[in-house]
C-alpha cells in the first residue's frame, strides 16, 4: 500500500526557517519562563521563604511536561494521519493562546487563588503544544533534507533551542540594565512573553506556505489515532523504550545547563546582569556546536558523535562544577558552562536524528513524538525539581552532579543497544515491518 502521493521535496531555506522560527519561538516561551522562574514565583506564589516560591514556580514549570505525551500523542499521529503541515499549524495556534495568557494573567495579590490555577492552566495548554512539536517538526525537516545530510539538517531543531535561549537571554539582560528590580519584579518579566507572542503570527503565516514533505493517500482517512498508537507500539515497543533512555542523559544535562541562570542568582549568588549573559553564552555554543555535531554525524556516523562528546562530558562533569563553587569567578564560571555545552549539543545532534529515522515514514510521527515527549516529560519536566531539592537537601551545591552522571551512563547504555540505519538500509527495532523498502 502506498502511503505518499507524491515523492520526497527537499526543503528549501524558506521552508527550513519556517520550521525552525516556529520551534524557537516555542523554546523562547521555554527559556524566558527558566529565566525568570523566580520572579514568576514570587508574582504567582508568594511565600515567606524564597526558596518555597522558587520550588512551587518550577514545580508549575514541571506541569506543563505532563500533558506532553498527550500532544505527543494527538497531534503527532495527526502529522501521520493528516500531514506534518498541519500539525504543526496547530501547536503554533496553542502555543498562541499559552504565550498570550502570560502575558495578560493578573498576579495572586490582584486575583488570589485563581491566579496560580489559571498559571497551571496554561501551562498545561503550551505543554500540548510543546509535545506536538517536536515530532512533525522534526520529520518534515529530515524527509525534506538533502541525501546525505539528514543529521545537520535535523540539527537546525537543536539550533531553534540556541536562537531561543540567546534571545530570552538578551533580552533578560537589555530589561536588567534597563529597568530597576522592582519594576524587572513587578511587570518586566512579562515583556520577553509579549516579545514572543509578536513573533507567533510570522511563524504561524511561514509555516502556512510549508510544502508537505508526507501526504497520505489512504491513511488520513482509514487510520485512527488508536490505530497508529497500536502499530507503534506492537512493532516498535523497544525502539520507543530505547529512545526515552536514550534522552535520559541528553535532556537533563540541557536542562541543568538551562538551571544555570538560576543556579548562579541562588548558588553562586552573581548579579543579575551575569547571570542574564550565562544563558546567551549557552544559546551561542547550542547553535554553533548542534551545527557542528548534525555535521559530524552525516560524516562519521551517528554513535561515535553521539558516544564520544557524552563520554568527555562524564569525566569533566564533576570537576568543572566543583571548579565552578570553589573559584566562584565569573570567566571561570562562563569558560566552563562553555566546554559542558559544546559536549552536550555535539552528542545531541545524533540523538535526535538515530532515534527519528529509525521509525518507518508512515508513523514516523508518531513513534518519534511518543518516545521524545515521555523521555522529556520523565527527565527534562523533573529536572529543576530535582536539582532544587538535592541542593536543598544535601547542602551541597555540586550534588545534581551525580544525578546528571547517572542519566547520562543510562543515556550510552542505550545508545550502544539501539541500531543505527540511513535512508538506504531497512527499518530496525521492529519485529514486524510496516512498509516495504521502497515506501521508507
Amino acid at each position: 500500500m502506498s502511503h505518499e502521493t507524491t515523492a520526497p521535496r527537499r526543503a528549501s531555506r524558506k521552508e527550513v526557517v519556517a520550521v525552525v522560527l516556529g520551534a524557537a519561538v516555542e523554546f523562547f516561551d521555554f527559556s524566558a519562563y527558566a529565566t525568570f522562574a523566580i520572579m514568576i514565583g514570587n508574582v504567582f506564589f508568594p511565600s515567606e521563604t524564597p526558596f518555597m516560591s522558587l520550588l512551587l514556580s518550577v514545580s508549575v514549570f514541571g506541569i506543563g511536561f505532563i500533558v506532553r505525551p498527550l500532544g505527543a500523542i494527538f497531534i503527532g499521529s495527526y502529522a501521520d494521519r493528516a500531514g506534518r503541515k498541519p500539525a504543526m499549524l496547530l501547536t503554533m495556534a496553542l502555543m498562541t493562546i499559552g504565550t498570550g495568557g502570560l502575558v495578560f494573567l493578573p498576579g495572586y495579590e490582584t486575583i488570589g487563588i485563581a491566579a496560580p490555577i489559571l498559571l497551571v492552566l496554561i501551562r498545561m495548554m503550551q505543554g500540548l503544544a510543546w509535545g506536538g512539536e517536536a515530532g512533525p517538526a522534526t520529520t518534515f525537516i529530515m524527509e525534506a533534507a538533502p541525501e546525505g545530510k539528514r543529521a545537520f539538517y535535523a540539527s537546525w531543531q537543536i539550533v531553534a533551542q540556541g536562537v531561543a535561549g540567546i534571545s530570552a537571554g538578551l533580552i533578560g539582560y537589555s530589561l536588567t540594565v534597563w529597568l530597576t528590580p522592582e519594576q524587572l519584579a513587578s511587570w518586566g518579566w512579562r515583556l520577553p512573553f509579549a516579545f514572543g507572542l509578536l513573533i507567533l503570527p510570522i511563524a504561524i503565516y511561514l509555516r502556512r506556505h510549508l510544502h508537505e514533505s508526507f501526504t497520505p493517500a489512504e491513511q488520513s482517512s482509514k487510520t485512527t489515532t488508536r490505530g497508529l498508537l497500536s502499530q507503534v507500539m506492537k512493532n516498535h515497543r523497544s525502539l520507543v523504550l530505547l529512545g526515552i533512555f536514550m534522552l535520559s542523559g541528553s535532556t537533563i544535562t540541557q536542562y541543568f545547563l538551562n538551571y544555570m541562570t538560576t543556579y548562579a542568582l541562588s548558588e553562586l549568588h552573581f548579579d543579575s546582569g551575569t547571570a542574564m549573559i550565562s544563558t546567551m553564552m549557552i544559546g551561542g555554543c547550542v547553535v554553533v556546536f548542534s551545527l557542528v555535531g548534525g555535521w559530524m554525524a552525516d560524516r562519521f556516523g551517528r554513535k561515535v558523535t553521539i558516544i564520544a562528546p557524552r563520554l568527555l562530558l562524564l569525566i569533566l562533569l564533576l570537576p568543572a562544577l566543583d571548579l565552578i563553587n570553589s573559584t566562584r569567578s565569573e570567566p571561570v564560571f562562563f569558560a566552563v558552562i562553555a566546554v559542558l555545552a559544546a559536549l552536550q549539543c555535539i552528542s545531541g545532534s545524533g540523538v535526535l536524528v538515530v532515534l527519528c529515522e529509525n521509525f518507518p515514514k508512515a508513523i514516523r510521527s508518531t513513534g518519534f513524538s511518543i518516545a521524545y515527549a515521555f523521555g522529556i516529560t520523565l527527565f527534562g519536566g523533573t529536572a529543576q525539581i530535582v536539582f532544587s531539592w538535592l541542593i536543598k537537601s544535601t547542602g551541597d551545591p555540586v550534588s545534581p552532579g551525580w544525578y546528571l552522571i547517572a542519566a547520562n551512563i543510562l543515556c550510552l547504555i542505550s545508545v550502544a543497544l539501539i541500531k543505527t540505519r540511513t535512508s538506504s538500509r531497512p527499518p530496525v527495532i521492529a519485529h514486524r515491518p510496516l512498509l516495504n523498502p521502497e515506501d521508507l
